[in-house]
């Protein structure tokens, strides 16, 4: 597997399998039978024994890797090493990511895509891929790291704790992905892995059940190894599958008949079953030159394309009709909790998503080095597209495409299991079942697309110290970053309509009966989505809609970082030793943005109107960070520093609608706000680590931010003066009475405290008893608490909801057992219930309550070490071996949200290297 190098928890935690385990370390720590310990007779003994060689490898070689990066740094960082090329074992490096302590992982669609570091959500978190910062698919800056392959990854570094030099650094972390050096390598080094998997759920209408993944790596050096080559190749096609229910957003206060006054209830509900597949493509290059010990020049190429296709075959039903009512109806304090809902038309929906994302990076390093300095010069430029398609269909139950015709559906309300809706009407026969003008219209399309685009320069230089500063430093970094970023977005969007009459979907574009009966709800037909649309229906998406304008928006930002750090390496006295460095950085920021409007003043066919604005802002950020050392391999680290992360991109955007309120007199409007300043803390870090060489080590650390500034979603009085000319009538005739208006927009207000503490260990077992030799164990704990609350911009759960991202409570635990060649573990992770960004009903961003989660993942395999198959390695994998729900709610957990499943998935394979 990876490492799993870890750390921290609380008193506020129940003993758990993870604290147990960090206990295990505190009490194996007090043993005195440790090598600093060892009894003085049994020295001769030793000096007389003859020198062995051991080379470690497996999963040990992994946690050593990751131990000895965390032992030498001078930051604060958790660390994954792969224990050999190509043999990180999930299947993107989010799920490597989510096991290191005080990190969690948020789940999209089944697997682990964005990060949170330290309770707070992705958007503090800056991505690096080899020191460069790194664009994205999605809307805003954090990377989904679901696009990128375990398998082309050496490792992982997560920095905790800034320095001066760390540019492109977050607030709450830096995550650094590293791609092999190929010169590390003592030789050739050829890596193959296979892989196939299948899905606990089965086949969902016409999406197979079974995937397949591989990759290869080679390494290699030339001309007496002044140049080193190395190439990977990753392949991976996995099923979509899911089972779902999910009722509207939000849950509101119904005053229908049958319901007691004042009972919240949700507006509609829906039976899912979600069918498709994903494939990814990464690729990854690296071509190494060191003529001599003073020169190195690397060139670095990453690229990736990630293809989805799924359809969602539902059963949907609006519990909002004019017609409709409950009788009877259960209702638990003051929530519906189930009932017999009448006089409804249900909708059988299929849902078309087909998504292409392309990312391309590719960065040149130069290194000089002399007796006294080393100079560092750095180009990149890396690219990121997304374009996505979205078709639904619209079927109603009906005779011959008249009037839908009116059921009865018996509901149960989810709580911590799939919603319950049962219709009195049979949804299998497609015969039944006709496309046209239902309440949401025959059909809806869209086709967002967006573009990120990066390019950099850097240059450095180390000086050692000499003179009298050579009492206090031992070297000194200077330098320049420049970054300059572009990221646009548009969405077409349209209605899909029939060209001609209602019409029952044809038996040549039928896929088969998909069974709903997690949910009550029978079966019903799939179909062809795109393939009805095109021979059926009639799209033509504009992004000129009048709702849609906004949603087109260019955002741009060039970035100078200057750093100047001093160096520390001191012997304080005999027992006590000091290394780190104390530094300023400057960051000046230009940011601007360009969108449109709608100007109801001009006349028509010049309404869209462009829209500019920006702002520039410059920050000086110090740090510190300070390790101590002390005899018996024991460091204490502190740090401080000033942290910032800019603002989201889609925040960002000059993007501007404007209304009017007859009723009121006056203009209203919604967007972004390009005049943004970014996020802002201070914080402090203080770490006590005991390492055994690079074997095991146990950790304790507190840290404590203070957010100056936080960015919230408010309503504030605005002057709209001009987008109204003087003489401007409203719909009603008319003059305005007043061009102050309510205008809501992200803006800066006051932040707060964030604070917590983290346990982390890694041990082999044979440290306390031979008997146990072969079997580990590395476990964390981190309790993270924050008063700082927001409010839910769209309203749908409440006012004063906790920090997005922010679990109070994450563990990770990993046993495993090697030796001889013979390999298991177990890993589980785990955080407590946070508010998560996800995309909502209209696939917009929305936060939304999730419910803890708990996944254990189970590997075993068989290593050649010897003979005919040498260097061929057997795997069985199981992911999600509980099959873990994913689960949302208004705020209560009695309103349910979403409940889905997605299945656990076994995985059987080989690798081979020689």
């Amino acid at each position: 597997m990876s490492i799993f190098a870890n750390k921290r928890s609380t008193a506020a935690f129940q003993l758990n399998p993870v604290a147990a385990g960090c206990a295990l370390f505190v009490a194996a720590f007090a043993m005195p039978a440790f090598a600093q310990n060892a009894p003085a007779e049994d020295a001769p003994a030793a000096a007389q024994a003859p020198i062995a060689s051991v080379v470690v490898s497996g999963i040990r070689r992994g946690i050593e890797d990751a131990i000895s990066v965390k032992k030498d740094a001078n930051s604060i960082v958790e660390a994954i090493s792969a224990e050999d090329i190509g043999k990180l074992p999930d299947v993107s490096i989010a799920e490597s990511i989510s096991r290191l302590p005080g990190l969690s992982a948020q789940r999209v669609a089944g697997r682990a895509q964005v990060i949170s570091v330290r309770g707070l959500s992705p958007d503090f978190a800056t991505t690096l891929l080899n020191g460069r910062e790194q664009v994205s698919t999605g809307d805003n800056r954090s990377v989904e790291f679901d696009q990128y392959p375990s398998e082309l990854m050496a490792g992982v570094t997560v920095y905790k704790t800034p320095d001066a030099g760390l540019v492109g650094q977050g607030l709450s972390g830096t995550i650094d992905m590293q791609t092999v050096r190929p010169l590390a390598f003592s030789g050739r080094t050829v890596a193959l892995n296979a892989r196939g998997e299948k899905n606990s759920l089965g086949k969902i209408g016409n999406a197979k059940d079974t995937g397949t993944r591989f990759s290869a790596s080679y390494i290699d050096q030339f001309a007496d190894r002044t140049i080193g080559v190395a190439l990977g190749y990753a392949r991976l096609e996995t099923p979509i599958l899911s089972n779902e229910t999910g009722l509207y957003e939000p849950w509101k206060r119904d005053t229908r008949t049958g319901l007691p006054a004042g009972t919240f209830a949700s507006d509609g509900i829906k039976a899912v079953a979600r069918s498709g597949r994903n494939e990814r493509d990464g690729l990854m290059g690296v071509l190494q030159y060191r003529p001599n010990k003073q020169w190195t020049s690397i060139i670095d190429v990453y690229a990736s394309r990630f293809k989805a296709e799924e359809t969602a075959n539902q059963l949907e039903i609006s519990l909002s009709q004019s017609e409709s009512n409950y009788n009877p109806v259960t209702v638990n304090n003051g929530t519906i909790a189930g009932g017999t809902l009448n006089n409804v038309r249900p909708l059988v929906r299929g849902m078309y998503n087909k998504r292409k994302d392309d990312i391309r990076a590719f960065g040149w390093s130069n290194e000089y080095k002399s007796s006294d300095w080393t100079i560092f010069g750095d180009i990149n430029y890396s690219k990121a597209k997304r374009n996505e398609t979205g078709l639904e269909n619209n079927l109603q139950y009906s005779n011959g495409g008249a009037s839908a015709i009116l059921d009865k559906v018996n509901l149960a309300y989810g709580n911590g299991g799939y919603s319950q809706l049962t219709p009195s009407l049979d949804y299998s026969n497609s015969n039944n079942l006709y496309v046209g003008n239902t309440i949401y219209g025959s059909g809806y399309g869209k086709v967002p697309s967006v573009e990120d685009e990066l390019k950099g320069a850097k240059l450095t230089a180390n000086v050692r110290a000499s003179g009298e500063l050579e009492k206090a430093f031992s070297s000194f970094d200077f330098g320049v970053n420049y970054a300059d970023r572009s990221k646009s977005k548009t969405q077409a969007e349209g209605a899909i309509d029939l060209v001609g009459g209602a019409v029952a979907v044809p038996g040549n574009l039928q896929y088969g009966a998909v069974d709903l009966g997690f949910a009550g709800a029978g079966s019903i037909p799939s179909w062809n989505v795109p393939g009805f649309v095109s021979q059926y229906m009639s799209f033509r998406p504009s992004a000129d809609l009048t709702y849609l304008i906004p949603k087109a928006w260019t955002v741009n930002e060039k970035v100078v970082t200057t750093f100047a750090k001093a160096n520390i390496e001191a012997e304080l006295s005999p027992a006590v030793s000091l290394r780190g460095n104390i530094g300023v950085q400057m960051q000046n920021t230009k940011q601007s943005s360009d969108s449109r409007y709608l100007d109801n003043s001009k006349p028509a066919g010049n309404q869209i109107q462009p829209i500019h604005d920006g702002k520039s802002y410059t920050d000086i950020l110090p740090s510190m960070n300070l390790a101590f050392g002390f005899d018996g391999q024991q460091t204490v680290r502190v740090a401080l520093a000033k942290q910032l992360a800019r603002p989201r991109v889609d925040q960002l955007r000059s993007a501007l609608e404007i209304n009017v309120d007859t009723t009121k007199g006056e203009p209203n409007g919604s967007g972004g706000n390009a005049q943004l300043d970014p996020w802002r803390a201070k914080a402090f870090d203080i770490s006590y680590e005991k390492y055994f060489d690079k074997k095991a080590y146990f950790a304790a650390a507190a840290f404590f931010k203070k957010l100056d500034t936080y960015i919230f979603n408010q309503t504030r009085r605005t002057d709209f003066s001009n987008y109204f000319p003087a003489d401007f009538l409203m719909t009603n005739g008319l003059p305005l009475r007043s061009r102050i208006g309510d205008y809501s927009a992200a803006y800066n207000g006051n932040g707060g405290i964030l604070k917590g503490v983290e346990l982390s260990g890694s041990m082999p077992l044979n440290m306390l008893t031979k008997t146990l030799d072969g079997f580990g164990v590395s476990a964390s704990a981190t309790y993270t608490d924050s008063k700082i609350t927001i409010e839910d911009p769209s309203g749908s759960i409440g006012n004063n909801i906790p920090l997005p991202g922010l679990s109070k409570r994450t563990t990770n635990l990993t046993a495993y057992y090697e030796k001889n060649g013979f390999e298991t573990r177990v890993s589980q992770r785990r955080r407590s219930d946070f508010v998560g960004e996800i995309g909502n009903f209209s696939n917009d961003r929305a936060l939304r309550y999730v419910v803890g989660e708990n996944i254990v993942d189970f590997q075993i395999g068989y290593t050649f070490n010897t003979g005919a198959m040498k260097g061929v390695g057997l795997v069985l994998q199981v992911n999600n071996l509980r099959n873990a729900a994913y689960e949302t709610y208004n705020g209560d957990r009695a309103q349910q949200l979403e409940y889905a499943k997605y299945g656990r998935t076994v995985i059987a394979g080989m690798n081979y290297k020689f």
